[in-house]
């Protein structure tokens, strides 16, 4: 993402600010323990739940027959592809954006309140509420420590715990962008003498607690649009109401992006 740059004063975690906007196989993944089954236990002996994948999606690297960078560019470059898929005679091209990958943070504190940012995206646009998030754009980070990053830059905000929350493709028509998000908890300001300046748009970034049921109705009436958002928080909720039971660790394996090479 573009270089750190100054801008609104982070807020204290816990604050809270305001809200935006107004206020064929069987099933999904099941919950082998369900909320009210874990709160029976007593939070003292609660299990872990287990999640039990009914559906999954399939890696398949198929060859590919010819290769061509169309576009480069200083964060992502265009590239047109041959592919044969298995049993077909005839091949076909497509044009995609390679894309170096991106992490994005649900940060919640202790009172059910979820960290957001909005700031301006000239695609959209529009000034869009999102989750902090940021490119996979320097070689050899480790994502944990990119999301870390890019909480504290863009936020003024660090965590003491990170656990892994869902992985998803962005634009799979269009991109190979990879995209994983973090629950951040044990929050913290960042000290004043290590925050960063911010540059660009993201010198108007704003951050706002906002509380999570509310981003939550926000989402059901149609008024945020960010879909890494979307899905973080959606999947955050499944989580709060299993009391965030079955989280996995943030160094969970990332099978497509290690798939690219990543």
């Amino acid at each position: 993402m573009p270089e750190p740059a100054e801008g609104t004063p982070a807020p204290e975690p816990g604050l809270p600010t305001g809200a935006p906007g107004s206020a064929g196989r069987a099933g999904a993944s099941a919950v082998a323990r369900t909320a009210a089954g874990a709160e029976a236990a007593g939070a003292g002996d609660r299990e872990t739940p287990e999640f039990v994948p009914a559906l999954a999606d399939e890696l398949v690297p198929l060859p590919v027959l010819r290769r061509e960078v169309v576009h480069r560019s200083y964060v992502w470059d265009i590239v047109d592809e041959e592919i044969r898929l298995p049993g077909q005679d005839e091949s076909f091209q497509r044009e995609y954006v390679d894309h170096p990958g991106a992490v994005a943070v649900v940060a919640v504190n202790d009172r059910d309140e979820v960290l957001l940012i909005q700031q301006y995206r000239v695609p959209a646009r529009a000034r869009l509420w999102e989750l902090p998030a940021g490119l996979l754009d320097i070689d050899g980070e480790d994502p944990a420590v990119a999301a870390r990053r890019e909480l504290e830059e863009e936020t003024d905000v660090t965590c003491g715990r990170l656990d892994h929350l869902v992985d998803l493709f962005n634009t799979p028509g269009g991109s190979s962008e990879t995209l994983r998000i973090y629950l951040a908890r044990d929050l913290s300001p960042v000290p004043e003498d290590r925050r960063t300046e911010r540059q660009h748009e993201e010198r108007e970034i704003v951050p706002r607690w906002v509380p999570l049921d509310e981003a939550l109705n926000a989402i059901m009436a149609g008024t945020l649009h960010n879909a890494p958002l979307l899905i973080g928080l959606l999947t955050a909720e499944r989580y709060r109401a299993q009391g965030w039971q079955g989280l996995r660790g943030a160094d969970v394996p990332w099978p497509s992006r290690r798939l690219r090479g990543q």
